[in-house]
């Protein structure tokens, strides 16, 4: 049993450490998804082994998709508070990450070029 979970805790650990964008830039709704899903992976496992039926594998799918939730929700809040946000010469509003001007939002989601 403690094999299962040792598994379980370092595939969970690989799994956050290994987190990084799909598009390349700083986006730590994804970062802190994955780190909250291997945190929440082990937290999970060990607790599910510990209480109730001693399963540490249902414990741990509940606590990575809870921890991830928690992480996507975090890390959401952290990028909406690095935008910048501008007004063009028509008084239109637009979205800027992290002052980068090449990837700029308007208010609607559509990509500014």
């Amino acid at each position: 049993m403690n094999k299962a979970i040792i598994a379980i805790a370092g595939a969970g650990l690989l799994a956050s450490a290994c987190a990084s964008d799909p598009y390349g830039g700083t986006n730590q709704t994804v970062r802190q998804g994955a780190i909250g899903a291997g945190l929440g992976a082990v937290a999970g496992a060990v607790i599910g082994n510990n209480v109730g039926g001693g399963n540490a594998a249902t414990g741990a799918l509940i606590g990575g998709a809870l921890g991830g939730a928690a992480g996507a929700i975090r890390g959401s809040n952290q990028d909406r508070n690095n935008q910048q946000r501008y007004r063009d010469s028509q008084g239109r509003y637009y979205y800027c990450y992290d002052n980068r001007q090449d990837e700029c939002y308007w208010d609607n989601g559509q990509r500014r070029y």
